[in-house]
């Protein structure tokens, strides 16, 4: 990922964080028919392994789990808020006319080996782990022992664990924080068009604050 200074996530738990809001991250694998990606809701372990450890599960008919060559380096994607910017929105626009559209982002690639867990208390471990962590914020969370017993057993039996150590992080906000003369208006503009825009803004308003 091209990393220019002024946009670049130096802070690896800043890293983390962002990894921690997205949650769903995009795997990308060699194979032995070239690559493949999928896209798997992950759980961050920052404190496990040299730099951090992501573990994941999938479907066993996804057949990446078994065409996946370890050997090889993989990276986990993960998509923050993104959002076009208008031109239109920078006030350089009316004193120059020298301005063009972009697009502002966040973004967190993880590279790093892939393990696969074909093994039924470490899958059940992690989907428990994994279950507990999104429902805590629940009225009445849920909780894998609310279901029958063989339920849950014939559900991991149809899943895979995959366990991805974190070698190294790339990670990126491009919030406009090269044109501070204009990035209050480009906020107001993510803020009037509104919607998934207002979180792109607020992490705009924080990045470019003064």
């Amino acid at each position: 990922m091209y990393l220019p200074a002024h946009f670049t996530i130096a802070d690896r738990d800043a890293a983390f964080d962002v990894i921690d809001d997205v949650r769903l991250g995009t795997l990308v694998v060699h194979t032995a028919d070239g690559l493949d990606a999928t896209p798997l809701p992950f759980l961050l372990q920052r404190e496990v392994g040299q730099h951090g450890t992501l573990v994941a599960h999938l479907s066993r008919a996804n057949r990446l789990w078994s065409r996946v060559d370890t050997s090889h380096e993989a990276v986990a994607i993960f998509q923050g808020p993104e959002g076009y910017i208008s031109p239109g929105w920078y006030p350089t626009k009316a004193e120059t006319g020298k301005v063009v559209p972009t697009w502002n982002y966040v973004a967190v690639h993880a590279y790093g080996t892939l393990t696969v867990h074909d093994d039924r208390d470490w899958v059940a471990q992690q989907v428990r782990t994994l279950t507990d962590r999104h429902e805590a914020t629940m009225a009445q969370p849920w909780s894998i022992d609310d279901a029958p017993d063989d339920y849950i057993e014939s559900m991991l039996r149809g899943i895979v664990g995959l366990q991805f150590g974190i070698t190294r992080l790339e990670a990126k906000a491009k919030l406009s924080q090269n044109r501070p003369a204009d990035a209050a208006s480009v906020v107001g503009g993510l803020q009037r068009r509104g919607g998934t825009d207002a979180l792109l803004a607020d992490m705009m308003r924080a990045a470019t604050a003064p």
